[in-house]
């Protein structure tokens, strides 16, 4: 903590060691006085303070007998204040003085407003102190990436106000959600009264009920008690009735059902004041439905994160300045297309093992997903209806970075209904439209679409319902193997588009 005690005159220059505790600080707190306008010290430090802080939220006033409109406006002793300015400065000086004190004026602050001083003081230290859980040093050296995202999570959290916030954290599987959730509960926990950790909540309902879960959110919060109740509605009662008072953090880890928000944190009226809910999912619009406060949508790592995950699972944190393993892990890193999930699981897999070995798993990975990774993917798409799961394969096997425009009216062609189809697949983290309008699809998604295609029938390409490598499609029509499984060829053959659907008659290539 830097408390500001200037020992200059007004007007002189800021010291260097003030730029560098601004500069170093994680917050600024800035009270504001009704002399404070008439200091061109103070002034010249709080421009620096938003050029360094504004944009991350950590500017925090305190307007202490003055009134927050007369700083905006300029008015009143401000006003006087500015005017002798403008007879001792030059004009651009003043003008980003008014302008930063115009900017701190309208952030959200406390105005003491004839409050008691001690209630003033103590609400403004619960609060701040409570935002810096962001500051916590992080345990885990494993965690790549996790900084910016916990911080752009914290600012949709943000556990400093009294009402009660909904969160949803959403996007593909494998990404993250599980761990960004883990980690900020984690250090959030200290200033809530109880907390629950909810872990799988789409498996656990499928194999043990609602019921549990509301058994283990009552007892994470209340652990010197037992619950003994048989019924998802008497939960309901006991939670709204022993938690409505108390501020409580509780995450729900991979929701699939709105019944399990319902039944697991209901109404905001169930928890006290203060209290944050977290919900994990890969389906936006559950949490849309539900009428969640804010959503959060993690991205892939960048290309910085990507290498330097893969390089703690694959060399234990270790450069390694082989060429063979330089440009084989170019090659990892290209199919794992910034996923976590891929990073790690290849990553640990290629650990301790030489670059023939490399070589051999990358080609064979190249020819045949991996297994695990496919798996948790594919979680999404069994969940998906008929209708929806043949649109996404559709688009696995076929459309990919195609026009949005031109999909949808073949697919309306076929009787998909892709005005809600494409729409469920966006909201579900599976399908993205870009900034030209394109369909996009994670090319581990495509990946695990076109592999659900290929296990109809692994040797005979007759058998499956869509085909679209050339040497398929010439095998088929060569070898007179079509048959009425196959539902679409998307073949391009001298520059021309094959398209047969619902094919019932064979065909024989020229």
């Amino acid at each position: 903590t830097f408390r500001d005690d200037p020992k200059l005159e007004a007007g002189e220059e800021i010291a260097p060691e003030l730029f560098k505790a601004i500069q170093k600080s994680w917050c600024s707190v800035i009270v504001f006085s009704e002399s404070y306008a008439s200091s061109g010290w103070c002034l010249d430090e709080l421009t620096e303070i938003v050029k360094q802080k504004k944009d991350k939220g950590r500017v925090f006033p305190v307007f202490y007998d003055v009134d927050p409109s007369d700083l905006r406006k300029q008015k009143g002793k401000v006003e006087e204040a500015f005017a002798e300015h403008e007879k001792r400065y030059d004009e651009d000086k003043v003008q980003r003085w008014r302008n930063a004190l115009t900017q701190v004026a309208n952030i959200k602050g406390w105005h003491l407003n004839h409050r008691h001083e001690t209630e003033f003081i103590g609400d403004i230290v619960r609060k701040i102190s409570a935002k810096l859980c962001e500051t916590y040093p992080i345990a885990h050296d494993e965690l790549v990436g996790i900084s910016s995202r916990l911080e752009d999570l914290y600012a949709k959290i943000d556990i400093g106000e009294d009402d009660v916030r909904i969160i949803g954290i959403c996007e593909m599987g494998g990404i993250g959600k599980t761990t960004l959730a883990r980690v900020a509960s984690t250090q959030m926990s200290p200033h809530f009264e109880g907390k629950s950790f909810l872990a799988d909540v789409r498996e656990v309902s499928n194999t043990r009920g609602l019921v549990s879960l509301q058994k283990q959110l009552l007892s994470e919060i209340l652990p010197e008690e037992c619950f003994n109740f048989f019924n998802v509605h008497e939960g309901n009662a006991i939670i709204n009735h022993r938690l409505s008072n108390k501020k409580v953090l509780v995450v729900l880890d991979d929701v699939d059902n709105l019944q399990h928000l319902k039944c697991l944190v209901g109404r905001r009226d169930w928890f006290g004041l203060g209290s944050r809910i977290i919900v994990t999912t890969r389906d936006e619009h559950l949490l849309r439905s539900y009428g969640v406060d804010d959503v959060y949508k993690p991205t892939t790592l960048n290309a910085h994160e990507a290498l330097q995950l893969f390089n703690l699972k694959a060399f234990n944190g270790e450069k390694r300045l082989e060429n063979d393993f330089s440009d084989l892990s170019k090659r990892v890193l290209k199919y794992a297309g910034g996923l976590p999930l891929a990073l790690e699981v290849l990553g640990s897999f290629l650990c301790g093992r030489d670059a023939a070995q490399w070589r051999s798993a990358i080609e064979r990975l190249e020819r045949d997903s991996n297994k695990e990774i496919l798996d948790r993917l594919q979680i999404s798409f069994d969940g998906l209806d008929q209708t929806e799961q043949d649109i996404f394969l559709d688009i696995a096997c076929f459309f990919n970075g195609k026009e949005k425009d031109f999909v949808m009216k073949v697919l309306d062609g076929c009787e998909f209904f892709p005005d809600i189809g494409i729409d469920v697949l966006i909201k579900k983290s599976l399908l993205t439209v870009d900034e030209h309008k394109r369909l996009r699809m994670h090319d581990l998604l495509q990946e695990m679409g076109r592999k659900i295609v290929k296990e109809k029938s692994v040797a005979e390409p007759g058998k499956r319902c869509r085909l679209w490598a050339e040497r398929d499609v010439y095998h088929v029509l060569t070898k007179n193997t079509v048959s009425h499984s196959i539902k679409t060829i998307y073949s391009s053959i001298k520059r021309s588009i094959i398209f047969i659907k619902c094919l019932s008659v064979h065909f024989k290539y020229r």
